[in-house]
């Protein structure tokens, strides 16, 4: 068992808006510029009254006001004759502050729920996520970080403290999900600063693998605390019958548990587990252009989508790679193992660095490709060099590893292609090259990975569910598929799922469906146009398909004990089945609805003949 890869990346920050009010969507409004003809200034503002805008600033030395107004609004005002221009207010934020939105958070319509107005203000009664318990299984949490100031953070104390984090990966897993928005400090989370985490630390701070029954034990721990959704941004290539059954129990467990996994990062069709299991909602990455990422594992169990590429959050440290070239700072990544340490000296080429050089006390810069970062490093190092700058032999940035128990005694960074061709044009120049890390101190990294996309569809299921907490499991799963934006080709696929998800979509069908509310729901669904049909005649195979009036599980039981199941929820049902050409089949199907309510029909008799 493993928490998935990370990698550097570039940052797309954009904010978005809405609001929920009064427990339905309010029409969504955008605040403005109202620049009106001289003369004219109470007939724009009739104008505005009229369009029930709010007036906030009025500059009569402009012939303006400043409103907000309801979107539909603003197209007509800016056509009547009285009125010469209407512009967006845009924000402006402290300097100092240095808070961003990360790409995803925009993404994923989180800041259309609790931003709504885009004016850097959570607005009083949208869903943030209080109320709801997110469980991360990870690596801990860093909880002394200035982005969770005033987060409710508790954990599991086994045999890991579950709030220190030497890997930083369940740090910034965590600061997806409930960073604290517009606190003036680093980044927002999806369910910013209001929603609860519960951390159960499984890995150490290498990082490397834990058992499936410290996973299944984790969950367990969660459970215990009252989480309503477990976040793992973990996995392995192998599946358990006793971890399938665990997390089976604890999502059909009354209202149930959200169970949440990333797909995994090998970018191929392999399935992870636990993802892969039924009861868990496996997670794919894709970017800020909303296009699956190259790494992301692609099958049939992958069901939802999140941003996973080039992810801005927290970490507990600060790491700096850098260079400065005739007074120019350059911001590099870490080659991994490598010292770390400041040196100057005269940039040198060293070509592929694939031999040693004559380079005593110069800045070696060598091209990837060909030889391995360790076999680079050791020859500038053997040529009495005194750092290296490694630049990218394809397009964009990139992170090195000298490999797990190799070291060098000179530090090395590296930087973009586009970066080590500016470089190549100031050779002999000063060089002034810099790699350090400071642990246990607030600090934020990019990361790439499935791991990075879980805790968006985590937060956004916190989100949804603060909007309705009496909603089952179930049904908050049912709105994120349904609500999906679909990706790809059109329907669930392989490296979409259903889709990137969508946090305003998903709270307003929940909240027009009902929710799936517990024990309120007392209504089996109904169960019609039960067929039976071959697929292929030679092969024996034949396919048992109905349909249902609400969104339920699909299960064939035939007579004689075999039972065959789907536990997605969906209105049309098709299972498949390898049998023998002419047998007779007797067979039942039932489907459960998000509320737990089940109906059964037949049987019904199929002879498997074309």
């Amino acid at each position: 068992m493993k928490h998935f890869k990370q990698r550097p990346a570039t940052l797309l920050a954009v904010l978005g808006s809405a609001v929920l009010a009064g427990g339905s969507w309010a029409a969504e409004s955008t605040r403005v510029y109202v620049n009106f003809k001289p003369g004219q200034k109470a007939v724009a503002k009739g104008l505005i009254q009229s369009a029930r805008g709010t007036v906030h600033h009025e500059f009569d030395h402009l012939n303006a006001f400043a409103t907000t107004l309801p979107s539909a609004a603003v197209a007509a005002l800016s056509k009547n004759p009285s009125i010469t221009l209407v512009e967006e207010d845009p924000p402006r934020f402290l300097f100092s502050a240095a808070e961003q939105i990360p790409y995803g958070i925009d993404l994923v319509q989180a800041s259309k729920v609790w931003d709504f107005n885009n004016d850097g203000v959570i607005d009083s009664g949208a869903p943030t996520g209080a109320g709801i318990k997110v469980g991360v299984i990870d690596s801990g949490v860093f909880s002394g970080h200035e982005d969770f100031f005033g987060v409710n953070l508790s954990g599991y104390n086994g045999n890991l403290p579950w709030n220190a984090d030497g890997s930083g990966h369940g740090t910034h897993v965590s600061g997806t999900i409930a960073a604290a928005a517009y606190n003036g400090k680093g980044v927002v989370g999806v369910s910013p600063g209001t929603v609860s985490l519960y951390m159960v630390r499984v890995f150490g701070d290498d990082g490397n693998w834990a058992y499936s029954s410290s996973l299944l034990n984790a969950a367990q721990q969660c459970q215990a605390a009252g989480c309503k959704i477990i976040s793992m941004s973990l996995g392995g290539g192998r599946a358990s019958k006793t971890e399938q059954n665990g997390f089976n129990s604890l999502y059909n467990n009354g209202n149930g548990i959200l169970l949440i996994a990333a797909a995994g990062n090998d970018g191929t069709t392999a399935t992870s587990y636990p993802a892969g299991y039924s009861s868990v909602v496996s997670v794919a990455a894709v970017d800020a252009a909303k296009t699956v990422a190259d790494f992301s594992q692609k099958n049939a169990d992958v069901e939802l989508s999140g941003p996973g590429v080039g992810v801005l959050s927290t970490v507990p440290y600060v790491e700096l790679n850098s260079a400065v070239v005739g007074g120019v700072t350059i911001e590099g990544g870490p080659i991994e193992f490598a010292a770390r340490g400041t040196a100057v000296g005269p940039l040198v080429d060293g070509g592929l660095g694939d031999t040693v050089g004559a380079w005593t006390g110069k800045v070696v810069l060598i091209q990837r490709g060909t030889t391995t970062f360790l076999e680079k490093v050791q020859n500038a190092q053997s040529g009495g060099a005194v750092a290296v700058i490694i630049y990218n032999n394809t397009t964009g940035d990139f992170s090195g590893t000298l490999g797990a128990g190799n070291t060098s005694s000179i530090p090395a960074i590296s930087v973009s292609d586009t970066v080590g061709a500016t470089l190549l044009g100031q050779l002999n120049q000063t060089t002034t090259v810099t790699s350090s890390f400071e642990s246990g101190v607030s600090g934020y990294a990019y990361y790439d990975g499935t791991s990075m996309a879980t805790p968006h569809v985590s937060g956004v299921a916190a989100l949804v569910w603060s909007a309705k907490t009496t909603a089952t499991a179930g049904a908050i799963r049912t709105a994120l598929q349904t609500t999906a934006l679909d990706l790809g080709l059109v329907g669930r696929d392989p490296a979409y799922g259903f889709g990137l998800v969508q946090a305003k979509d998903a709270i307003t069908a929940l909240l027009s469906s009902g929710g799936g509310g517990g024990s309120s729901d007392t209504t089996a669904p109904a169960i019609t146009a039960v067929t039976a049909s071959v697929v292929n005649a030679k092969q024996g195979t034949f396919k048992i398909a109905w349909t249902t009036d609400e969104a339920s599980t699909s299960t064939v039981s035939f007579v004689g004990g075999a039972t065959t199941s789907n536990t997605t929820l969906v209105t049309a049902h098709s299972l498949s089945f390898r049998g023998t050409k002419g047998a007779t089949y007797t067979y039942s199907v039932s489907s459960t609805d998000a509320a737990g309510n089940t109906r059964t029909a037949g049987p019904f008799v199929f002879v498997n003949l074309p």
